[in-house]
């Protein structure tokens, strides 16, 4: 194949292909364009695919469907002509609990978080290119602390909604290796609430901004047996641009709000994987993948001076440090149709003891999966169930809250030492053409 032999003009789809048949999945394509936020370890989602999540996000090294596009976009060559495929993550009741040192419990609220996807792939016949362009959110936080909890003046109340759009060219160099990049455009919400100075005091942040980055893969087949795979994901940072609200003032006289920034540093990712196919019936793998969180330390609400607060500046001190996933999935295939997946990942906890904060309670996770796939021609329909939860995390060396600073007699009552445990249910679907 050449790449000179390569048609970059648009190549119209089969007449069979109408309007019609595209409407359903049109529609769900638009909830895209409304992405919630979803907890993540530490902020991370890594769950982008039905398939892929079947298999315990082991996917680098298999990436043989429109979602490689995350997992690993060199293996976008492995896909012919015009491939769709749009996908729902459901999180069936996030629930965060959290039991004080004496015993009493709290929970988040109660919520059923969506986070969708839409991948399109075009490799044209008789060329050594691909390409493709997926939405998607890698990243997202949502949770609710009741008032009572404790430590309000930590937070109550954490939500980042973050999507990205990617592009993607991808080249296969050989029969046996192909190599792909494509940049990031990324744009993220953030929403902070916390109490301060009192017990019914409330800070509100709100901003949003819009970033840039890239990814990266790799796709080695030497042997029909085996495949080698790695993603990159490069470093990104976000300096959200909004306005900070405070009720009541800490003095008569001052404003309630203000123009306010706040950055925050997303990690580089790299992911590796090998996947072992003994026949054409099974395929098994296993990954690894690094989040390097350490760059994550100080997270400033800037330009909240006029409320009257010492420094200027509102802190939110993380120090988070980097995690690792560790991932295995197995499919078996049942004939030409269907397939059966089954997976498992453990996540390393990325926030530190000293530094605690419960806006993410992070904790060590055993995430098990299950799914089916069934395709025809030229359509694919994927279902995967997965359980997220981990032991109970016990924090007994929090840092002081901030609010000590504005009132002394606060001190020893907003500690965030105690417990922390995370569960979640979760189902996901996709529906891909092939056309």
């Amino acid at each position: 194949m050449n790449i000179s032999r390569c048609p970059f003009t648009w190549t119209r789809p089969p007449a069979r292909f109408t309007l019609r048949a595209f409407a359903p999945l049109a529609f769900v394509a638009l909830l895209v364009l409304r992405p919630a936020p979803a907890p993540g370890l530490g902020v991370r989602i890594p769950n982008q695919d039905a398939e892929a999540i079947a298999r315990g996000n082991a996917f680098v090294a298999t990436a043989n469907n429109p979602s490689a596009l995350y997992y690993n976009p060199a293996g976008i060559t492995q896909l012919k002509g015009h491939n769709l495929q749009v996908g729902m993550l459901n999180y069936l009741g996030v629930t965060s609990q959290y039991r004080s040192p004496t015993g009493t419990l709290s929970k988040t609220d109660f919520e059923v978080i969506p986070v969708p996807q839409l991948y399109y792939t075009y490799s044209p016949s008789n060329c050594s290119l691909a390409f493709g362009v997926g939405l998607y959110a890698p990243f997202g936080l949502g949770l609710v602390w009741p008032e009572d909890s404790g430590f309000r003046s930590h937070t109550i109340e954490g939500r980042l909604e973050y999507i990205t759009v990617n592009p993607v060219l991808a080249w296969q160099v050989a029969p046996t290796l192909s190599l792909a990049a494509g940049p990031t455009i990324n744009y993220s919400k953030l929403k902070i609430r916390r109490g301060l100075a009192s017990a019914t005091d409330e800070l509100r942040f709100r901003g949003d901004n819009f970033d840039f980055g890239f990814n990266a893969g790799i796709l080695w087949q030497p042997h029909e047996k085996w495949s080698f795979g790695a993603n990159y994901r490069a470093a990104t940072a976000i300096d959200y641009e909004g306005t900070a609200t405070y009720n009541p003032p800490l003095a008569p006289g001052l404003p309630t709000s203000a123009h306010t920034s706040a950055k925050f540093d997303f990690p580089q990712i790299i992911s590796a994987g090998v996947s072992f196919r003994p026949t054409p019936d099974w395929n098994f793998e296993i990954n690894a993948d690094w989040s390097d969180w350490e760059t994550l330390n100080t997270v400033s609400l800037r330009g909240t001076a006029p409320f009257g607060f010492p420094g200027g500046d509102l802190p939110f001190t993380l120090n988070w440090r980097n995690s690792w996933l560790y991932e295995a999935g197995v499919t078996r295939h049942l004939g030409p149709r269907w397939s059966v997946s089954a997976g498992y990942f453990f996540s390393t906890k990325t926030t530190s003891e000293t530094d605690f904060n419960p806006i993410v309670p992070d904790t060590d996770l055993h995430v098990g999966s299950l799914g089916v796939s069934y395709k025809t021609e030229r359509w694919r329909y994927s279902l995967a169930g997965q359980i997220i939860t981990g032991p109970y995390r016990t924090i007994n060396t929090s840092t002081p809250s901030p609010a000590d600073a504005f009132n002394p007699g606060l001190a020893g009552k907003s500690s965030a030492n105690g417990q922390y445990r995370f569960i979640v249910p979760a189902i996901t679907f996709s529906v891909g053409l092939h056309f």
